[in-house]
């Protein structure tokens, strides 16, 4: 699924979000910007848009990796960081289950809207988060903006209504991939609560670990430390 790419991937995702996707992917680069910073990745990079944000919102020294499994993604990310002419971005083809980098090699990791992913009834959650906490250095910063659980009922319910009655039916006709927006509707709907994630994040070696809501809970950022 995660290597098919549809044309209208960019598309659908400021449409179904109301192009609010992006604020909160430029909430996350500042985050991670927040303190000094030499080495930062950008992890399941997908077409490149928070590499993409990072490059435009840190300094020229800071260098700035971007890494995911699907080479079909990463060719289209490639394509964007050249039309949009941000070349300062190194991407790498891995997997986040064995990153090819040392340990304690970034300042930062940051993900956008793939970290339920890697920990969504995955059975290899625990490796995806040791192996975060093995390339961050000591006290680094794990940031990650993610869909999220309402604590409202009502708005949990409109939120979950969207995704069942607006997300599923127009991304799946409009990309012609209705099997990915199935589970993009079925795993956002599913995911886990916020109290739920942190004690996931603490019990995997975190700490410092804000949870911070956007959009009435609909979406969150998450911020740990090594």
């Amino acid at each position: 699924m995660f290597l098919a790419v549809p044309p209208s991937y960019d598309f659908l995702n400021r449409l179904l979000t109301l192009r609010m996707d992006q604020l909160w992917r430029r909430r996350a680069a500042r985050k991670m910007l927040q303190e000094p910073v030499d080495q930062i990745l950008d992890l399941c990079t997908g077409t490149g848009d928070l590499a993409i944000m990072l490059r435009r919102l840190a300094a020229p020294s800071v260098k700035i990796h971007a890494l995911d499994y699907s080479t079909t993604m990463l060719k289209v990310a490639k394509m964007k960081i050249s039309r949009q002419k941000q070349t300062q971005i190194t991407l790498v083809q891995g997997d986040a289950a064995s990153m090819p980098f040392k340990d304690g090699y970034f300042d930062a990791v940051g993900i956008a809207f793939a970290f339920r992913n890697l920990t969504f009834k995955n059975p290899d959650r625990d490796r995806f988060l040791a192996e975060i906490r093995r390339v961050l250095k000591p006290c680094g910063r794990f940031v990650a903006v993610e869909t999220s659980q309402p604590e409202n009922r009502w708005i949990r319910g409109l939120y979950h209504g969207y995704m069942r009655f607006v997300t599923k039916p127009l991304g799946g006709r409009l990309s012609g991939h209705r099997g990915a927006y199935h589970y993009l509707a079925y795993s956002a709907i599913q995911y886990y609560r916020a109290t739920e994630l942190r004690q996931i994040l603490i019990e995997a070696g975190f700490s410092k670990v804000i949870y911070k809501p956007m959009l009435f809970g609909m979406a969150a950022l998450w911020e740990c430390h090594a």
